[in-house]
């Protein structure tokens, strides 16, 4: 009973633990690992009566140790697992001819359901049950074949994507093993310690490349019907023209643009003419006329769309880029 106490706080104190930050997207898949720990089996009294001279004896077992291993799935939460572990006690036994001779084997084949409370978390906290076959000590080594169970309650430590540490307690028993043709009750607290490898996590994404480079560009507005260069034309003008000579080698577009309130072919001309006024302006500010192309888009392509003949100021413009 003092075990089992000192399990119980064990296990709360494993709950109380604080789940911190997030430490990685979980990802389902497959994993293996090994576990092992100490193993306390509790006392129970052994009736035989086809044992001459002793018809029953006390088995008190002392601390034990237990060992094995885990394929399972996780489903990020909850996982699936087949798990195999031994288990050996000391005793205060030697009974000739059978396999309780000072201590008592026994090897658990379990399938173990567990769910993961936090499964992205750097610590989760899980609980789990599991059901399967025992193997304990009788008239042989592991010669008695019983049901075998478990409940688990422990704490996670997601190192990263594929590598987590796990420690439990587990309460873990059988139905009654048989010794000269008597049963006896098999009942055990473990503390286990665990190492698990996931496969098939994703590599974490790469970063997203760089947004491209937009080529810096200037924008001038005209008066309407107009191509001559206001002063505020003239200041954005020779910015352009700074940012040219920081460049050092670049090429420069000037590209004409009306609004819809002319006809069509006399907009284009307008917008050519406009474009040149500002590459005449460039060549004023020391910027070589080779550099500079000049393109004329009439009312091709508005700023801001409007019906045919109307007056936009913020499409009677030039756009000068430099690349």
């Amino acid at each position: 009973m003092v075990v089992k106490k000192r399990l119980v706080i064990a296990a709360a104190a494993l709950a109380a633990f604080p789940v911190v930050a997030q430490a990685q997207t979980p990802s389902s898949g497959f994993y293996i690992g090994a576990e092992g720990g100490l193993n306390w089996m509790l006392n129970t009294t052994v009736t035989a009566p086809s044992l001459p001279g002793s018809p029953s004896f006390g088995l008190t077992p002392t601390t034990g140790w237990a060992a094995g291993g885990v394929v399972g799935y996780d489903f990020v939460g909850p996982r699936v697992e087949l798990e195999g572990v031994f288990r050996q006690n000391p005793t205060n036994a030697n009974v000739p001819g059978t396999a309780l001779n000072n201590k008592v084997n026994q090897l658990g084949i379990l399938a173990n359901l567990l769910y993961d409370f936090a499964p992205g978390a750097t610590i989760t906290p899980y609980i789990g049950a599991g059901a399967g076959v025992g193997f304990v000590d009788s008239q042989s080594a592991l010669g008695s074949t019983v049901f075998a169970y478990q409940g688990i309650i422990g704490l996670g430590w997601n190192i990263d994507t594929n590598f987590r540490v796990n420690l439990d307690g587990r309460y873990y028993g059988t139905t009654n093993p048989t010794v000269y043709s008597t049963n006896w009750s098999n009942n055990n607290f473990s503390v286990m310690l665990g190492l698990q490898v996931k496969f098939g996590a994703p590599a974490e994404a790469a970063p997203p490349p760089p947004p491209p480079v937009q080529a810096p560009s200037y924008m001038v507005f005209f008066d309407w019907d107009r191509a001559n260069l206001s002063p505020q034309a003239l200041a954005t003008i020779q910015q352009a023209a700074d940012a040219y000579k920081t460049k050092g080698n670049a090429r420069i577009t000037a590209t004409g643009h009306t609004d819809r309130s002319g006809p069509e072919s006399y907009n284009m001309a307008l917008s050519l003419r406009r474009a040149n006024a500002v590459k005449d302006a460039l060549v004023r500010d020391g910027v070589p006329a080779t550099a500079i192309s000049v393109v004329g888009k009439g009312e091709a392509d508005p700023l801001v769309p409007t019906a045919d003949g109307v007056r936009e100021p913020q499409n009677r413009r030039v756009v000068i880029v430099l690349q």
